[in-house]
């Protein structure tokens, strides 16, 4: 775990409401052993105290949540130039889309993400193992599309209620999980123009270099060769 969210879980425990009353609970133990009238021997009944303040707080306010919603999973370091940097982000878009919290994404939205996620992670292998080059644009949109583009529209989405997002309709005449489908179809759309990038200009690497060979070593190259053979 990264040392931003061990502190985040660590202020979770510390801000909750449970924490608090355990503490309260502890802290007036100590108050009554300063005060007289508890002995000092029973200095470690503090801590007892405070575990049932804990429950206690847990029981009525709700235990700390030490994780936050699992949305907040997907904010990445844009300049992460790594390899591995974009396959984390997909993994962490399908962990959100297979728990789907709320339910607000219908199983077609889901099918859709899941879909984009696997067309994602092959076109950066294709791109990965290709000696093709993309624009500076599209090289750009290659990486950012995992890393920002679909992370920023998932955060958005999980941010609206969930009963709103699959019920009412929005300014362009979609739910909230239709708008979101159609921009993972205009998203896959742009994988697809990138991925067909790479392949045509692989493919024509490779026609260039069979047309070397033949000419090095096919038929006008035999005609060649055996020409001052047959004048001997």
């Amino acid at each position: 775990m990264r040392l931003s969210g061990i502190v985040e879980t660590l202020t979770r425990f510390l801000f909750s409401p449970a924490n608090w009353i355990g503490l309260a609970f502890s802290l007036g133990t100590v108050g009554l052993i300063l005060a007289g009238f508890v002995s000092a021997r029973w200095l470690g009944i503090a801590a007892l105290a405070y575990g049932v303040g804990l429950i206690t707080g847990g029981m009525w306010f709700g235990w700390p949540q030490l994780a936050g919603p699992a949305w907040d999973e997907l904010t990445f370091a844009e300049s992460d130039t790594s390899r591995d940097a974009p396959a984390l982000a997909l993994a962490g878009i399908r962990r959100l889309v297979t728990g789907n919290p709320g339910r607000r994404l219908s199983a077609m939205t889901g099918a859709k993400l899941l879909k984009l996620c696997d067309d994602i992670e092959a076109m950066l292998a294709q791109w990965e193992r290709s000696k093709g080059q993309l624009s500076v644009e599209d090289s750009f949109h290659a990486r950012y599309i995992a890393l920002r583009y679909l992370p920023d529209a998932l955060k958005r989405f999980w941010s609206i209620p969930a009963q709103f997002a699959t019920t009412q309709l929005l300014e362009n005449g979609l739910t909230a999980d239709a708008t979101l489908g159609k921009t993972v179809d205009e998203l896959g759309q742009k994988v697809r123009q990138l991925n067909d990038a790479l392949a045509a200009h692989d493919a024509q690497a490779f026609l260039d270099h069979s047309r070397f060979l033949s000419d090095k070593f096919g038929t006008k190259a035999a005609e060649d060769v055996a020409g001052p053979v047959a004048l001997r």
